[in-house]
């Protein structure tokens, strides 16, 4: 088998956090990389750091804006000129969390920045490489070895979004709900700047956004036949000290960890939760549809993944045809 044949995998945000720390298993499963990130130079210093001159010589970097739609279009249309073979497995990790916004930040097309960059931007990436991915080769060559491998869609999903879990059901400032999806249909563009269509609720925005990001995945399962592609979830555990929290107030930032760590003891580091990451979206033994794969929210050492129940807000049929039909439509693919 030859080398163009190797296997080829996408990642979103690997200029911190846990995008960054799955870049070193990802190269070490021996998968060669397309990292997508606002900024080429931001995201080629930082992973220069930690990783060998020869390990960065399989990672190519794709600007994109995923909170910009257009420049959504223009990035892939890129990556499909650009890469001769198919992608093999699509990691969906950026996002952005500003729980102190007063008010919502807009997006290039309108609509409230967090919603626009967690699930719209990877919302149309994964549509607009979705045939190229199913296209993909039975058989690609990982560390000089070939495998049998089926194409892969994993996004990162979160505890705060899964309401059939405590954490989902914290009220600050509300649980993740949808409601009847009234922003969605009436355009979610400004006033309106949340999904439900009510008042806007910086922190609660971003848990509808990963809540929207989870029904996808459902969805996505529904309409593609495992037998041609595996798409699922990941909580990888509670990366306190991410800087996705670099919004927050400083004694959240300083405590949070703390709190994780010796509380609830969910606490995970970011190589842990990155390791965690390259698996579900690597090994044959993730290779299973609709799983939102979780460790739990208690750590213990060798903790083992398994198939995290999720709430109706995620599964109920209804609520996910219509929310990725609205999604399809706010995004320009109808």
């Amino acid at each position: 088998m030859s080398k163009s044949t190797k296997g080829l995998a996408l990642i979103t945000g690997t200029t911190s956090g846990v995008g960054l720390n799955t870049l070193n298993p990802l190269l070490r499963f021996g998968w060669e990389v397309i990292a997508v990130n606002r900024s080429n130079k931001r995201a080629a210093e930082i992973a220069q750091q930690s990783l060998s001159d020869s390990e960065m010589k399989n990672i190519h970097f794709i600007e994109i804006d995923l909170s910009d739609l257009e420049d959504v279009r223009n990035g892939c249309s890129e990556i499909l000129k650009k890469f001769k073979n198919p992608i093999n497995s699509i990691i969906c990790n950026a996002a952005v969390y500003k729980p102190r916004l007063r008010k919502p930040e807009r997006s290039p097309q309108g609509f409230e920045n967090s919603m626009a960059v967690n699930h719209f931007g990877h919302f149309l990436l994964i549509n607009l490489l979705l045939e190229n991915i199913l296209s993909s080769e039975k058989e690609i060559v990982l560390k000089g070895r070939a495998i049998k491998f089926k194409p892969r869609i994993t996004i990162l999903g979160t505890v705060t979004a899964n309401y059939s879990e405590l954490g989902g059901k914290i009220p600050i400032p509300a649980p993740a709900d949808l409601g009847d999806l009234s922003g969605f249909k009436n355009g979610f563009l400004s006033p309106i700047s949340m999904a439900n269509g009510k008042k806007f609720k910086p922190g609660k925005a971003y848990k509808d956004s990963k809540l929207c990001n989870m029904i996808t995945v459902q969805e996505l399962s529904k309409r593609y036949s495992k037998e041609r592609i595996i798409i699922n979830s990941i909580y990888p555990g509670c990366v306190a000290d991410t800087n996705l929290f670099r919004n927050t107030p400083w004694i959240f930032r300083f405590l949070f960890p703390i709190f994780q760590k010796f509380i609830t003891k969910g606490y995970v580091s970011q190589r842990l939760a990155g390791e965690r990451v390259a698996q579900i979206a690597s090994f044959r033994k993730y290779a299973k549809p609709a799983v939102h794969w979780s460790w739990g929210n208690r750590q213990k050492k060798g903790r083992k993944a398994f198939s995290q129940q999720l709430s109706n807000r995620i599964v109920d049929s209804n609520i996910s045809k219509q929310t990725f039909e609205l999604t399809r439509k706010l995004v320009g693919l109808d």
